[in-house]
């Protein structure tokens, strides 16, 4: 596969000014002032193949963020090479930019005043869009979203759910080849966060789209993307499958059962960690080498009229990632 971004070596290092509390400190500032290196990115480096849906994951300040902004071509990094699609993001020559786009969830693309639809025209002009074909386009994508007949609502108007869905829109009206996405899904309920995971799988898909999500949700991680780059510290620490990291960190399994009786958590704590009793049913976690034993056990012991096995969840495994480092 032909790889469309390039990364080797890259950081990020901010001077800030640093002063110490006080009426005589605040003086001195005016005529001294002390300043340290705040690294936030730290001589990273990663290949992206085209059509790869790859999750970018990392605790706050691991440096996600300004990685994306280097990589769009909003921040000129310390040091460092990036490629994609041939160009130099920080360059932000006209031809990179009709090719990639970036969806901030904290920030807002769209005129707040004003319809989408205006937003959207704007939007053709500036990239120099066959209005015809993009307005065609745009209802497309609307249909996806199910938003279609909220195109004249003025987008201060909207919810939360459908001003990210319209952001989304205004970010692939030029079709680009590449996307950057950091917290799209931030404060959506579930429903919207769900159509947004439907919507990005179509459009990388059918598109062919190449997308480098950053999310603290870990549905979107695990439903939409089958390799992660973990960052922390600024520092890459993992990039592989998903599914190798959940396999390495899963010493332990989880067990649902239903009884044909109201369950005494005091009773199941012997097989494992009781994690949640709701009347007829438990959920332990168990030792992996156990599992097999502790459920023969439970089956002689109970009458059980259900039981099944669930993997460590994705969201476990990375918090044990952020907290334990990477296994060996």
């Amino acid at each position: 596969m032909e790889k469309v971004i390039e990364v080797k070596n890259l950081s990020k290092v901010y001077k800030t000014f640093k002063r110490n509390p006080g009426f005589i400190n605040v003086l001195s500032s005016l005529f001294y002032r002390k300043y340290e290196d705040k690294v936030a990115v730290n001589d990273v480096s990663f290949t992206i193949n085209e059509g790869e849906f790859v999750g970018f994951l990392g605790p706050n300040g691991a440096g996600k963020t300004t990685t994306l902004k280097m990589l769009s071509g909003i921040l000129y990094p310390s040091s460092g090479n990036v490629s994609i699609l041939g160009f130099t993001p920080w360059k932000r020559q006209k031809e990179y930019q009709g090719k990639m786009s970036i969806v901030m969830g904290q920030k807002n693309q769209l005129w707040f005043d004003l319809p989408a639809k205006d937003s959207f025209e704007l939007l053709t002009d500036i990239y120099n869009l066959d209005r015809v074909a993009t307005q065609k386009w745009v209802d497309e994508l609307a249909k996806m979203l199910d938003i279609d007949k909220l195109l004249t609502t003025q987008v201060r108007r909207l919810s939360l759910g459908e001003r990210m869905k319209m952001e989304l829109i205004a970010a692939l009206i030029h079709k680009p080849k590449i996307l950057f996405l950091d917290e799209p899904t931030i404060g959506l309920d579930i429903i919207s966060q769900k159509k947004i995971r439907e919507f990005l799988k179509k459009i990388n898909r059918e598109e062919r789209v190449t997308i480098l999500l950053t999310s603290h949700y870990m549905e979107d991680i695990s439903d939409l993307c089958e390799r992660v780059i973990i960052i922390n510290a600024g520092k890459v620490i993992y990039d592989a499958a998903l599914e190798k990291l959940i396999a390495k960190y899963e010493t332990g399994k989880i067990l649902h059962l239903t009884l044909d009786e109201a369950v005494k958590e005091k009773d199941f704590a012997k097989y494992g960690v009781v994690k949640e009793v709701l009347g007829n049913d438990i959920t332990l976690s168990v030792d992996k080498k156990r599992a097999s034993d502790v459920v023969k056990d439970i089956l002689s012991n109970y009458n059980v009229l259900d039981f099944a096995f669930q993997p460590l969840e994705a969201d476990e495994v990375i918090s044990r990632v952020f907290t334990e480092g990477i296994k060996k």
